[in-house]
């Protein structure tokens, strides 16, 4: 009987899960980096974590930081495979006018383009915004960061569950967030634009003289328009 492709990744996954799991926070780091750089494993991260967590409530913390650096370190993989070919293979299925509008549109946001993605549980497809990074050239150093910072958030929120409520009801969170993910999106996006603004401004904020660009430009607009009512009159 043959065996296809992906029922042989799902058993290599499994074999490398039951291998791996009693190796502690290491073990934890290894199924992360796997996970985010090779191929998913048949048990999700956030569900790993939740494992671990509940074994052992006084190291959530570290489990949350291990699997969230493993993940970030991981997910180098597809970043550098699309980096290193994945243009030509977008050039390929679309002209170059649409390639330049999504890399602009990309670059805007490149930071919340990355960590948003990387908050959500499956099946949100963070490999191929993964590979985008690569392909639109994002820092490495700033990608790494994204993704950290998003994994990060993800595994916190499912450990802080496990610890005040216990493993059922963080798993039923998993489920809930999984079944209304469009939702959770859009939640999430809402609030990494207000983060965005609220950093952009503290950053403004410091420079002595210099004004949110936003209130820059209002600021402007309010005096030409002072400007056009004096010469009316």
């Amino acid at each position: 009987m043959k065996i296809g492709p992906i029922a042989l990744l799902h058993k290599a996954g499994t074999i490398i899960s039951a291998a791996l799991l009693p190796f502690g926070v290491w073990g934890l780091g290894g199924l992360a980096f796997i996970d985010a750089g090779i191929f998913p494993i048949p048990i999700t991260m956030d569900g790993a974590v939740i494992g671990y967590v509940a074994s052992d409530h006084r190291k959530f913390l570290l489990y949350c930081l291990m699997a969230a650096a493993a993940s970030a370190l991981g997910s180098l993989i597809p970043y550098y495979v699309g980096r290193a070919g994945g243009e030509l293979f977008l050039l390929k299925r679309i002209n170059r006018a649409r390639y330049e509008r999504m890399r602009d549109r990309f670059e805007e946001q490149e930071f919340l383009a990355i960590m948003i993605p990387a908050m959500m549980p499956p099946p949100m497809p963070v490999k191929l915004f993964e590979f985008g990074a690569g392909v639109f050239e994002m820092k490495p150093l700033l990608f790494v960061t994204a993704i950290f910072s998003g994994k990060f958030i993800q595994f916190l929120v499912c450990a802080l569950i496990t610890v005040f409520y216990g493993p059922e009801i963080a798993h039923t969170f998993r489920r809930a967030v999984h079944e209304h993910s469009d939702v959770v999106l859009a939640i999430s996006l809402a609030i990494g634009l207000t983060i965005a603004v609220y950093l952009l401004r503290k950053l403004f904020d410091r420079r002595r003289g210099t004004q949110f660009p936003i209130e820059e430009a209002a600021e402007t607009d309010e005096a030409a328009s002072d400007d056009d009512s004096t010469l009316i009159t």
